[in-house]
């Protein structure tokens, strides 16, 4: 009996990493459409291959959220401000008699005990709410952000961003016609957009430009659509690829910080 169970537990433990190595073996390229902005008819130029660990990998909502909250809060300050008994105007009399009277003794009626005191353990100016949020978390973000908006159909490729004109209009029907949007993020391997789409876009508050380098998880969920350049999504690719495969303790060092 005891030699059956031997054997099968060694069958077990022999087939557990086949198992574990067909199925990340099994993950190919996404492949999506590079589509063109000088028309408004959706040209389709060639196809576009996306590594799946950057685009196509499992979303993590719990991961996006804790980035979502990292963005809200690492650059929050609140300015509530609440006086202390000490500030409070007035109160420097002893009310009563410390003796004698039958009373709770009190040496202010600026005693958070008393209405018009001050305040005990109350919010003060200038408190941060800054935290930094691990490095790999941050990267994971990414990824499943990128995952998310490609599975839902709210990522596209396309080869450049010239426009044949700078009026809203052509931008406003080009974006009705891909289904595009209501809102748009349209990111750039480089930080000078074309004349063209910054003029277009610069009276559409839904129509927003940004370079790669500025890509986080909160705007690309801020907006419906999200358009990526190719020379735009190649970085982000070779970027955050590079990261995920890489020992990054010596960038992290100068962000490492003593949090209560």
């Amino acid at each position: 009996m005891a030699s059956l169970l031997i054997n099968a537990l060694k069958k077990i433990h022999i087939s557990t990493p086949q198992i574990r190595s067909s199925f990340f073996s099994s993950s190919a390229p996404r492949e999506v459409w590079i589509e063109n902005m000088d028309t408004v008819e959706e040209k389709k130029l060639g196809l576009f291959e996306l590594h799946p660990l950057v685009y196509a990998a499992t979303p993590r909502i719990d991961i996006i959220q804790r980035n979502v909250t990292w963005q809200r809060k690492f650059r929050w300050v609140s300015w509530a401000h609440t006086k202390t008994r000490a500030e409070v105007r007035g109160g420097g009399k002893k009310p009563w008699p410390q003796k004698g009277l039958g009373r709770a003794r009190h040496g202010s009626i600026r005693s958070p005990l008393f209405r018009g005191g001050g305040v005990a353990h109350g919010p003060r100016a200038g408190k941060t709410h800054f935290f930094m949020l691990p490095f790999h978390l941050r990267i994971h973000g990414l990824t499943s952000t990128l995952s998310a908006k490609l599975a839902q159909d709210d990522l596209h490729v396309v080869k450049d961003l010239e426009l044949p004109s700078d009026e809203p209009e052509y931008l406003i029907d080009l974006i009705e016609s891909r289904n595009w949007g209501p809102s748009v993020l349209i990111v750039d391997d480089t930080d000078y957009a074309p004349r063209n789409l910054t003029v277009a876009s610069d009276s559409l508050p839904h129509v927003n430009i940004m370079p790669v380098y500025g890509l986080n998880v909160y705007s690309m969920l801020k907006h419906d659509t999200l358009i990526l350049t190719q020379s735009a999504a190649e970085k982000i690719e070779g970027r955050i690829l590079h990261l995920l495969h890489s020992d990054t303790k010596k960038q992290q060092a100068e962000f490492k910080l003593d949090q209560v």
